[in-house]
């Protein structure tokens, strides 16, 4: 019982951040991770096309900035579970859409733009794309803050723990003693559920 009520005040006195700081942290985070990520992807498309480094790095960057929103931006206080890191790739998909059309429009206005040129429209693109991502994680992916989804991941928590015991228990060897009719064998070890 100790122990709960120890969780309970320490949780309780923590908030949300609100609105503003959410997006100043969005911005720190997800803009530093972006300004990283052009870079990459530049660096990248000379060894492979741009789409497709493009791809990569939008997957890498994705995964980061999502347990970076999860802790920092959006104070749930804990990491982002499979459903929370789903979520948000639905929207990273559609911020790879938007910067992957507007370097498709450049490359048909300019046939071979200037790696200036490049990072001034990839970054024009990644910031629209980010303005509507911090609307979609603040309003429905970590809408909660700290009591949002918590209920899932506990549940989920929950069913992890009993899949690996149950997985531990089938595992576990048995030693059990033979008997046959007025003599007693030497113990066998028999696995169970093998």
């Amino acid at each position: 019982m100790k122990p709960q009520l120890a969780q309970q005040a320490k949780t309780v006195g923590d908030a949300a951040p609100g609105p503003f700081a959410s997006f100043v942290r969005f911005v720190v985070c997800g803009g530093g991770i972006g300004v990283l990520s052009s870079g990459a992807v530049a660096l990248l498309a000379g060894a492979m096309p741009w789409v497709v480094a493009n791809a990569v790095i939008t997957v890498a960057s994705t995964v980061l900035c999502t347990e970076l929103h999860a802790l920092f931006t959006f104070g749930t206080g804990k990491r982002a579970g499979w459903r929370r890191h789903w979520q948000s790739a639905g929207s990273a998909t559609a911020a790879y859409a938007v910067t992957s059309l507007a370097m498709l429009i450049l490359h048909l206005v300019q046939s071979s733009p200037g790696m200036l040129t490049e990072q001034v429209v990839y970054l024009s693109a990644s910031g629209l794309a980010g303005t509507g991502r911090f609307l979609v994680l603040r309003l429905f992916v970590f809408a909660g803050g700290r009591d949002g989804g918590q209920d899932q991941d506990r549940k989920q928590d929950r069913d992890r723990a009993f899949v690996r015991k149950a997985a531990a228990a089938r595992r576990r060897v048995v030693s059990v003693p033979t008997r046959l009719p007025n003599r007693v064998l030497t113990p066998a070890a028999l696995a169970v559920g093998s």
